[in-house]
């Protein structure tokens, strides 16, 4: 089978939400033309568990250790001809990592989207539609994730960003 033929895979990305005091961990990127913040994360690699990614992306993306405390959601994100599988844990730090509200951390293995990471901060829950999050992520993370743990359906119409 050439490789015009062959089927195109799913890919699995891993995202990060760490709060803390009312605040969360955002990275300075090019999402979409209109957000230029994310949370941290990314692709999963072969033979690593879904809380291996999570620890290795932080680990490279901010410089913190971070473990998996809780599966948030998991949905799909279809574009054209990719599909993604988007699952979204809520993590904790690990060991007394300094948390300053903004600092910046040279990623030690950029890849394709981390090596356009320019900033991290420490932002207020209440302040993400100002980092260019959609009003229903604001409503999700504000009221603790409601629903969490489950599948919900298509990426842009859960966050409300379509």
């Amino acid at each position: 089978m050439t490789s015009a033929a062959m089927p195109i895979r799913p890919m699995i990305r891993a995202a990060s939400a760490l709060i803390e005091d009312g605040r969360i961990l955002l990275l300075k990127q090019e999402v979409t033309p209109t957000r230029h913040w994310a949370l941290p994360g990314g692709r999963l690699e072969m033979g690593e568990t879904l809380a291996e990614c999570i620890a290795r992306e932080m680990k490279e993306e901010t410089g913190l250790d971070a473990r998996v405390k809780e599966l948030l959601y998991i949905t799909d994100r279809i574009i054209q001809q990719a599909h993604i599988v988007h699952i979204l844990f809520l993590v904790e730090r690990l060991k007394n990592n300094i948390l300053p509200m903004e600092w910046t951390h040279l990623d030690p293995a950029p890849s394709g989207s981390s090596d356009r990471i320019r900033e991290m901060k420490m932002v207020p829950i209440t302040e993400l539609s100002a980092y260019g999050f959609s009003t229903r992520w604001q409503q999700l993370v504000r009221g603790n994730f409601p629903g969490r743990g489950k599948y919900q359906g298509d990426f842009y119409t859960f966050y409300g960003e379509k």
